[in-house]
């Protein structure tokens, strides 16, 4: 790779591969074969993993440019490996009925933003590090700032010359920060920014709207030109659209329930508690009436037996639930 701007006019044959195959990804024409025949390639050996990763950040940094990189040669055995009826390619209506299920397991994702968030974005792929659905994660980026990775997020690391830099592409973290160097952790999220030297904080970044809970210490909040610091049990959110908001109190004990295996609900909309439940469930749950996803509900939840809710719906509401293949479940 080169730096600054420029694209690489050289490219390992191996890297030209994987160019033609997130080509292919984003034409929106890929099909299911086209999944199944990428995750195989990806399994060949550690080497292709690392040539699609740089392929998918060489796309997000230069876009349909790098479709000069890849050979032609290489783009017509990609465009070759898939069926041109138009019936075989991937359809709503397919991936809702859980056609997509054997092409996750393939380790593809073929659409740049999948639909009901059924699996990673494209933008996701290029992260360094990423959970999945109900997983955590522990990372310790330096000797003094280490990071817990909720369900379903992705972060991209930018450190340069011993400078801890980190993009949160989507979900949530827990950082803990000790430093005492004059430079300090800066974490990028949707368009803001967020700094700290020595704290313990919580950072949140889902629909482009980015949530700051500050356990301990000092965190440094900006974004559209405004900076705003907050200290100990305050919180703060910001996004493109509303710019930075106000610090208030913090609700520790719900900010940090995830890392205890649990969900804290206090006087949500059913539609809320559920967009949450599916960033953790397997599958997507739907509320189909209106009236349903407005009524109000608290508790207390435990991440691995999320499927209670389902249950407690019709106790409560009187909900009746229908499954679809895929784990998606109809609730009305």
């Amino acid at each position: 790779m080169t730096a600054g701007n420029d694209i690489p006019s050289e490219l390992d044959p191996l890297l030209r591969q994987a160019l033609a195959w997130v080509i292919r990804l984003h034409s929106g024409s890929a099909t299911a074969e086209d999944a199944a025949a990428l995750g195989l390639w990806r399994q060949r050996s550690a080497e292709h993993e690392a040539a699609f990763r740089d392929a998918v950040r060489l796309w997000r940094s230069f876009g349909d440019a790098t479709r000069e990189l890849a050979s032609e040669s290489e783009l017509v055995s990609v465009e070759r490996r898939s069926p041109r009826n138009a019936r075989d390619r991937l359809s709503r209506r397919a991936l809702i009925g859980g056609a997509m299920a054997a092409a996750s397991v393939a380790g593809a994702y073929v659409v740049v933003r999948p639909p009901m968030g059924l699996w990673p974005s494209f933008e996701e792929l290029s992260a360094d590090y990423r959970t999945a659905k109900g997983e955590r994660r522990n990372i310790a980026l330096s000797d003094n700032v280490s990071l817990t990775l909720n369900t379903q997020t992705s972060i991209a690391v930018r450190s340069e010359q011993g400078a801890p830099r980190i993009e949160l592409i989507s979900g949530e973290a827990a950082v803990q920060a000790e430093r005492d160097a004059p430079v300090p952790l800066v974490i990028d999220a949707a368009g803001g920014r967020v700094t700290a030297r020595r704290a313990n904080f919580n950072v949140r970044c889902l629909d482009r709207t980015v949530s700051v809970s500050c356990i301990e210490g000092d965190v440094e909040v900006e974004s559209k030109g405004q900076r705003i610091s907050i200290s100990g049990e305050q919180q703060i959110s910001y996004s493109a659209e509303a710019g930075l908001g106000r610090a208030s109190q913090a609700d520790l004990e719900q900010a940090n329930a995830w890392r205890n295996g649990l969900l804290i609900v206090r006087d949500w909309p059913v539609g809320r508690l559920v967009e949450e439940i599916n960033r953790y469930r397997p599958g997507r749950i739907v509320v189909m009436d209106e009236q349903l996803g407005h009524r109000m509900i608290s508790g207390t939840f435990h991440l691995d037996h999320l499927d209670d809710f389902i249950a407690q719906a019709h106790g409560l509401f009187g909900a009746t639930a229908r499954s679809l293949p895929g784990g998606i479940v109809l609730l009305s």
